[in-house]
Parts: C-alpha cells; sequence; structure tokens
C-alpha cells in the first residue's frame, strides 16, 4: 500500500513537472522607434517623422502547460527603448520651442502571453502573442530649439508629463531545441501613448529584434522516475 501511495505521488509530481515546466532566461538586440502624432483640435492628426534606435533586452518568462500545445507564457523583463522624432508643430513635451528630440527610455516590462507550439516533438517552432504594461523606469531626452542652441535632461515622469507607463501587443515566432535552446524574432506594437499631457503629443512604443534564451527545470524528470522505480 505504502509503495502504491508513493507511486501516485510520483505521478503527481511528473504531472507537476510537465504542467508548471520550465524557467528561461531571455536577452537580444532590437531597433526601436514610435508612432508619433500631436493632436489638432477640428484638423486631425499631425504625424511627425521618426527614425529608429538600437536597444535590447533582457528578462525572464515561465512556462505553464494548459491544453495541448497550448501554453501560458508569463514574462518580465528590462527593455531600452527609444526614438528620434523631427517636429513640424510645437509639442509639449518635450517643449513648446522644440524642433526635434532625441529619446532613450528605460522600462521594466510585464507579459501574459500564450504560446502556441506548431507540434508536440520536443525540438519545434512556436508562436506567441499577448499584452505588455512596461513601466518607464528612466530616461533622457535632447532636443534643439527653434531660437538656437540645444537641451539635455532627464525625462520628466508625472501625470502631466511623461507616463509612468504604456500598453502594448507583443508578438514572437521562434524555435526551441530538445536541449531548451529557443530563439525568436519579436515586435513590439504600443497600443497606450506614453504622454499624459492633456493637449500634448500621442507616442507609442514600436520595437523589433531577436532573442535567445534557455529554459531550466528546478526539477528533472529523471529523479521522478527514480521514484517510481525504486519507491523512494
Amino acid at each position: 500500500m505504502k509503495k502504491t501511495y508513493t507511486i501516485i505521488a510520483a505521478l503527481i509530481s511528473l504531472n507537476l513537472v510537465h504542467a508548471q515546466e520550465k524557467l528561461a532566461f531571455i536577452a537580444g538586440p532590437q531597433i526601436t522607434n514610435a508612432y508619433y502624432y500631436i493632436p489638432q483640435p477640428n484638423l486631425g492628426k499631425a504625424k511627425q517623422e521618426t527614425s529608429m534606435k538600437y536597444g535590447f533586452q533582457a528578462g525572464m518568462n515561465g512556462k505553464f502547460s494548459l491544453e495541448g500545445r497550448f501554453y501560458f507564457v508569463p514574462a518580465a523583463f528590462y527593455s531600452l527603448k527609444g526614438f528620434k522624432v523631427t517636429l513640424t508643430k510645437p509639442s509639449y513635451p518635450p517643449d513648446s520651442a522644440a524642433i526635434d528630440n532625441d529619446v532613450m527610455v528605460h522600462t521594466f516590462e510585464l507579459a501574459p502571453m500564450f504560446q502556441l507550439n506548431f507540434s508536440n516533438k520536443p525540438a519545434h517552432f512556436f508562436f506567441r502573442i499577448g499584452p505588455s504594461i512596461d513601466v518607464q523606469i528612466t530616461g533622457r531626452e535632447r532636443f534643439h530649439l527653434s531660437g538656437g542652441g540645444s537641451v539635455s535632461r532627464k525625462m520628466k515622469f508625472s501625470f502631466a508629463d511623461y507616463g509612468y507607463a504604456g500598453a502594448n501587443i507583443l508578438l514572437h515566432l521562434g524555435y526551441k531545441t530538445k536541449s531548451g535552446f529557443i530563439v525568436y524574432a519579436h515586435y513590439t506594437h504600443g497600443v497606450g501613448s506614453i504622454v499624459n499631457t492633456d493637449g500634448g503629443p500621442k507616442i507609442f512604443h514600436r520595437a523589433a529584434g531577436i532573442s535567445l534564451g534557455k529554459f531550466f527545470t528546478s526539477r528533472k524528470e529523471e529523479d521522478v522516475i527514480r521514484r517510481i522505480r525504486t519507491g523512494y
């Protein structure tokens, strides 16, 4: 009877190993930009020309089995984002006299994503999609003034300036090897402006890049199998 209970407990443990499968550490470079426009009362949107900058992201994600090849993949990671913009209309922030702006912002991003594996094989392609909230930790902006001179300063975050957080939709397409290594292309599409100023510009993050990572397990399946075989 005792051995029967041990086998049942081991089988439950084995199921939990699969259900709470793994933890992955990821990192990689990205190119970043922004969709930037200035609202014009009764005239619509005055879209401003932007150009990209280089950044990167690093963090971790878990992997929890839901049903078949469908998984819940929560992620938490640091992301360096930014953009350059040429201003043709007054924009605050950064300043009503600014003619451009060069922005780099450090963010911490939380993303409850969902993953679909393309097959049940240990090595497989996968697709992920999900929302994210990126907390703006700190940032710096540099801009020139229409009357001459330039300004370089920390970005000001408040309920009347740059916002503390933005919202995004994330897309991942990647491949996982038998040994747990992963590589994926990712795209960030901002859906929440990072500016809070009434009547101010609307700025939405854009980013795309490649990340590499490795899945690790906190408990090896071999230990569970050994318990089933030995009764310990």
